[in-house]
């Protein structure tokens, strides 16, 4: 009886050898499918490390707004409002999107590589230090690395701002030229449709919130971020003047890397000119209206903002 039990035990393990086998294949299979099947050429520049032509990529001269994204994996890099015209005769950029490219030392000891961050799929060269736009930076990349995306046809986006009390804070973007809506509410808590009670109590984790829809073809979300610091205190920490509350930060929620960075330039620009910026720069998860009696509140009460005071900080 033993021996047959070891016997059975025995093929038990051996099934289950293959089977993790079969599992680790698919795994690694499904791992392979996710990256684009290069040409040959695209082999050359991206996998190991070479470099086209100046002058003869498609995306040397190509100007339209959109995306760039890495050709192997499709993981997206750059905007075209990195893009500009070195005269180099490869596609120029003097940013990339938030943690998008890694920089790695060169074989040839002396300039720095640029890798895409998810695929490491070779993507050019970065310099800095010729001023051909304020970065300083220039990547140059290679037309065969990338792949282009035009921008959306969409002529609405979305923004979530949190800088105090939601009646002040919705009665200056809806002033604002190329807003189409807006909805006060709560956003970054761990609590499903909280009421207004509920998030002054403090234990939602809940900021008063603005969902802000505006037409991109008037405004974008450079222009009303800057209309989010410039109407309230950013160095303020839970707190707006007299209202004071985890509720009442100052916050940005980003629904996309461009948000992300857009925000984060205006965090570094701020703090250089000498403010000590408390803003939470935010991914957005969820948006929860608030009750119907907080909407427009100072338009319906026909008054103004007692602690969101205009004051241009750009």
């Amino acid at each position: 009886m033993k021996l047959l039990a070891h016997i059975i035990l025995l093929i038990v393990m051996m099934n289950c050898s293959g089977n993790s086998q079969v599992i680790l294949q698919e795994q690694k299979n499904d791992t392979i499918m996710k990256y684009r099947t290069l040409n040959e050429f695209e082999q050359y520049v991206i996998l190991n490390k070479g470099t086209e032509r100046p002058f003869s990529g498609e995306y040397t001269d190509l100007f339209e707004k959109g995306v760039y994204a890495c050709k192997q994996c499709g993981a997206e890099l750059y905007t075209s409002q990195h893009k500009f015209h070195s005269g180099c005769g490869w596609p120029a950029f003097d940013n990339e999107l938030p943690e998008a490219v890694l920089r790695v030392p060169d074989a040839d000891g002396k300039r720095t590589e640029i890798v895409c961050a998810t695929c490491k799929g070779h993507l050019g060269h970065v310099f800095e230090g010729e001023r051909f736009t304020p970065t300083n930076i220039r990547h140059c990349v290679n037309s065969v690395s990338l792949v282009f995306k035009p921008a959306a046809s969409k002529p609405y986006d979305t923004a979530y701002f949190a800088n105090g009390c939601f009646w002040g804070t919705q009665y200056w973007f809806n002033k604002a030229p190329g807003v189409i809506k807006t909805t006060v509410g709560y956003c970054g808590g761990h609590i499903e449709n909280p009421t207004y009670k509920q998030v002054c109590a403090g234990n939602t984790g809940h900021a008063e919130c603005i969902e802000v829809v505006f037409d991109t073809s008037k405004t974008d979300f450079r222009t009303l971020a800057k209309l989010f610091f410039n109407t309230h205190d950013p160095t303020q920490v839970n707190r707006q003047g007299p209202d004071i509350g985890e509720q009442y930060r100052s916050e940005i929620f980003y629904t996309s890397a461009l948000q992300k960075q857009i925000a984060g330039e205006l965090f570094v620009e701020l703090y250089k000119k000498g403010y000590d910026i408390a803003t939470e720069i935010t991914a957005f998860s969820k948006f929860y209206p608030a009750e119907e009696y907080h909407q427009n509140y100072y338009e319906k009460k026909q008054g103004i903002p007692y602690c969101h005071i205009f004051k241009e900080k750009f």
